[in-house]
Parts: C-alpha cells; sequence; structure tokens
C-alpha cells in the first residue's frame, strides 16, 4: 500500500505538467497510466483515498493561484473539494476492476463522469483544469471537434489505462502480441485527433483587443478606478493613432476586458461620456467590460456595447458568477470558517440571456460576438449557447489581475483555445492584465501578450458559421459516458450476485 500511496501521489504530480505554464500534454495519459495501475484491484475504500491523494497532488499545486492573495484556507479548500472527485472516480473504478485486472473503458467512463461532477457541483461546478483543457498543443485537442472537452477527456484516460494495460502485461512477461494490442491501441488513440478536419477559413473582420493593464495587482487591482478606466480609453486611442500612421486596415469592433469600466458606465456621466467619446474618436463599435449597480442591493457583471453615435445599445449580465469570487453561496454558514467572505460586500446578479452582439463589418460582413465574462468560458453549456444562437465569432473578456504573476491566466487561455477547436470559431480573448490573444479556429494563439503590460491584439479574424460536430451533439458525450458507467456497475454487480450465488450454503458456513 505504500508503494501505491507514493505512486498515487506521483501520478497528481506528474498531471501537473500537463497544464500552463508546464504544457507538456503528454504527461497527462501517462499520469493515467500511473493512476489506473494505483486502483486496480484495490479495495472501494482504499479506492477513495488512493484518488484522493492523486487529486490533492493535482489541485494543490495547479489551483495555487486560487489563494496568491486571499490566504491559504480557500486553497486548500477548493483544492480538497476538486480532488473528492477524484476520491470517487477512485472509488468507483476500484470496485469495477475488484478481480485485480485494468479495465480501460471502466476507468475512462468513470474519471470523465467524475469530471461532468464536478463541472456542475456545488453551487454551479467548477470545471477549470479538466483534461482537456490540457491538450490544446496535442492531437488529442483536436477531437474536441468531435465531442467537445468530455471526448477529449476520455481519448486521454483511456490512453492512459491502455498504456496500464501494456505495462502489466510486459511486467508479467505475456506474449508480444499481447503487449503490443493494447499499445497500438493507445498510440492509435493518441495521433486520431490529427483525422480530425480543423478549417479556418471563411470571411474575415477586423478586431482590435486592449490591454488597458491596472495601477497594481491584487484584491485592490481596481482601488483607483478611474485610472483603469483611463488606461483603456489611452491605449484605445493610441492603437488608433498607430494602426493608422502603420497603414493597417481600420477595425470593425475594438474589445475591451472585464473590469475595464468599474465606474458604472450608465450611471456615472463621467465615465459614460468618456466611451462615448473614446467611441466618436475612433469611429467604431466598443465592447466594454463594465460593472453596473443594480438590480437593487446587487451588482451585475455586463458587457456593454457601444456604437457610434447611439451611445450603449446592448448588454450582457454575466450569466455564471463565480462563487466566492462575485457572490457568497451561504454566507453566514461559510463565515464560521473564515471572515475573508465579507470582503464580497454585495453579490453579483446572474443574468438569464445569452451574450450576442451584432455588428455590421466594412467588410459587409455582419459580426455576432458570442459572449463570455471570465470563468464562463471553463463552462461547456454557456460556450455551447452562443454559437447556438448563432455568434460567428467569440469574446472572451477577463480580468486576472487578482491571481498575480500565476499560472491562472495561461490556464485561461489554454481554456480559450481549446474552445475554439471545439466549437470552429474564432476567438478574441482580451484580459486587463494578461494574457491577451487572437485565437484562430485551429486553437493557435496569436500575438500573446505578457502580463501586467499595456497592450494592444489585432489583426482579421475568420467569421466562421458553420456547426461542429460537437455543437450539434450538444451534451450527449457525458449523457453516453454516464450511461455505459451504469451499464458497467450493473454488469459488475450482476457478476457478483451470481457469484455469490453459486457459493454452496454449507460453504458460507464454513467461511
Amino acid at each position: 500500500m505504500l508503494s501505491r500511496v507514493l505512486a498515487a501521489l506521483a501520478s497528481g504530480g506528474l498531471l501537473c505538467l500537463a497544464f500552463p505554464t508546464f504544457d507538456l500534454w503528454v504527461a497527462a495519459p501517462l499520469a493515467l497510466a500511473v493512476l489506473a495501475l494505483v486502483l486496480t484491484g484495490v479495495r472501494p475504500r482504499a479506492g477513495f483515498a488512493l484518488g484522493l491523494l492523486a487529486g490533492l497532488a493535482f489541485f494543490v499545486p495547479t489551483l495555487h493561484w486560487s489563494g496568491v492573495y486571499v490566504g491559504n484556507l480557500p486553497w486548500f479548500a477548493l483544492s480538497t473539494l476538486q480532488a473528492l472527485f477524484f476520491g470517487l472516480a477512485g472509488t468507483v473504478y476500484a470496485w469495477l476492476s475488484a478481480r485485480g485486472t485494468v479495465r480501460p473503458l471502466a476507468f475512462a467512463v468513470a474519471f470523465i463522469c467524475a469530471e461532468s461532477l464536478r463541472s456542475r457541483a456545488p453551487y454551479g461546478g467548477f470545471p477549470w483544469v479538466k483534461l482537456a483543457f490540457s491538450q490544446a498543443d496535442a492531437p488529442f485537442g483536436r477531437l474536441a471537434a468531435l465531442g467537445g472537452s468530455p471526448s477529449v477527456g476520455f481519448a486521454v484516460a483511456l490512453t492512459g489505462a491502455l498504456l496500464a494495460v501494456v505495462a502489466t502485461r510486459a511486467v508479467g512477461r505475456m506474449p508480444l502480441g499481447r503487449v503490443a494490442l493494447p499499445g497500438g491501441l493507445a498510440v492509435g488513440l493518441a495521433v486520431s485527433g490529427l483525422l480530425v478536419p480543423i478549417s479556418t477559413d471563411g470571411p474575415t473582420a477586423q478586431f482590435v483587443g486592449i490591454q488597458g493593464n491596472v495601477p497594481r495587482p491584487g484584491l485592490d487591482f481596481n482601488a483607483e478606478r478611474r485610472a483603469v478606466l483611463d488606461n483603456h480609453v489611452n491605449a484605445t486611442l493610441a492603437a488608433r493613432a498607430s494602426g493608422e500612421a502603420a497603414g493597417q486596415p481600420r477595425p470593425d469592433l475594438y474589445v475591451w476586458p472585464e473590469n475595464a469600466s468599474d465606474i458604472d458606465p450608465l450611471r456615472n456621466e463621467d465615465a459614460n461620456q468618456l466611451i462615448r467619446n473614446t467611441v466618436a474618436q475612433t469611429g467604431v463599435p466598443l465592447i466594454v467590460g463594465g460593472l453596473l449597480e443594480e438590480p437593487e442591493g446587487y451588482l451585475s457583471n455586463t458587457s456593454l456595447l457601444f456604437e457610434p453615435g447611439k451611445g450603449d445599445t446592448a448588454r450582457y449580465v454575466k450569466r455564471h458568477p463565480v462563487p466566492f469570487g462575485e457572490y457568497i453561496p451561504n454566507r453566514d454558514f461559510w463565515r464560521l470558517f473564515s471572515d475573508q467572505v465579507d470582503l464580497v460586500r454585495r453579490d453579483f446578479y446572474p443574468g438569464s440571456e445569452v451574450g450576442l452582439f451584432t455588428v455590421p463589418a466594412r467588410s459587409g460582413q455582419v459580426i455576432r460576438a458570442g459572449l463570455s465574462i471570465c470563468f464562463e468560458v471553463a463552462y461547456d453549456d454557456i460556450m455551447r449557447d452562443v454559437v447556438n444562437a448563432g455568434a460567428n465569432v467569440l469574446v472572451v473578456q477577463t480580468n486576472n489581475a487578482t491571481f498575480g504573476y500565476t499560472a491562472e491566466s495561461p490556464q485561461q487561455l489554454a481554456i480559450s483555445r481549446l474552445r475554439a477547436i471545439e466549437l470552429g470559431r474564432s476567438v478574441v480573448h482580451v484580459s486587463t492584465v494578461g494574457q491577451s490573444a487572437l485565437i484562430t479556429p485551429d486553437g493557435t494563439a496569436h500575438q500573446v501578450t505578457s502580463l501586467y503590460t499595456q497592450a494592444v491584439v489585432r489583426g482579421a479574424l475568420p467569421l466562421r458559421d458553420s456547426r461542429t460536430l460537437s455543437v450539434r451533439l450538444g451534451g450527449t458525450p457525458e449523457l453516453a459516458a454516464a450511461l455505459a458507467l451504469l451499464g458497467l456497475v450493473a454488469a459488475a454487480a450482476r457478476r457478483r450476485s451470481r457469484t455469490t450465488d453459486d457459493i454452496d450454503p454449507n460453504d458460507r458456513g464454513r467461511e
């Protein structure tokens, strides 16, 4: 058991290396191969403990950014909560592999079902650092166009389990053919994504993303709210001047990030006039990330569309505020553990409408920008909704100032890259402090900016209307995984029942 404990910890640590900023995508299937070996043939309670240890070894370092300014308690609480889902997967798989034989399909569906569950619960779930989000540079990542992030995660987990079969058969000195078969299947699965066609063609529009920067990192990044707004105004006007001087194509749309104007731009006349003047000087529509003091007693995290000569013409209110970040669920209860919950003085109110802004482009095309704000990019259903609503380009507005110089921003950019492949759309990914980038539908990030600098990303991106198989299938892959797991559990239960029935009653007495 000691060797299993050490191997479980090693598997979690190895899985960390698949995610930014290490970006060693091959570490993911290798880590899961180790985990499959660790969990095979142990009792369910041991499976839970080993899975939990692997989860802690993975989530604690990978989510370090969650405590950089609020302390260790939230960081360890979040990491432990997420690790419990590894424990759940370990419990189920240990029960299914009680005979001591690696079962690749059972391992893969148990792991993906646990990921699906943690993406939904508690409080709406936390799908950050799903397996798929480490695979934007890998052949596995292209499978996202077929079945979304669940299909990528399933392929990675299944490959890992097949490698575990190779290891057990090789150690057992089985015939070469029996070793080569699962090895060949693993290799074939690992490169199968190369067969998935990814198209990047289509009519284009010109986009400019403004990374205005903030006076300082941390929870009080916006203590000088007017300075943040001024930064984005000045960077926009400078981008306009430099673009004209260089003879660059005139933009069709400017995009500011989340929290670019935390001064309510609809209630503060000074902020409103500043934004309107900026739009008038550029002559180009602008999407502003703003904070509205509404409804009464709440705040709203919003995207606002300002058009020349018209002012604000459309809005999107963030549909999935972040629990413990933008609102405190069960505040009185959690205050018993930490008074940090009162750092969130007013809760954010969730929106109910899918975010879609329509803007005419100078080429005669129409930009239909599908909106998501910050952590929403990690939620499969929110991102599918905007494409189903008609988006031909995605806009991800985010603010990473509260996470310092950590891996949080690169992790989020990796999610946007996978979304581009999955949904077949270009992505304008813009942060207040970086990293920002323009992403083409093949998941390639262009002009990636540095953290805590004022920067501009600009260029032409294709507008695409076709829907990938992933969009058409929706949540079907996760449903299929859940049904497969139920079938495996039912079959295993039936086998155990028959085995018990076959034991002579007198033998039971002697036992």
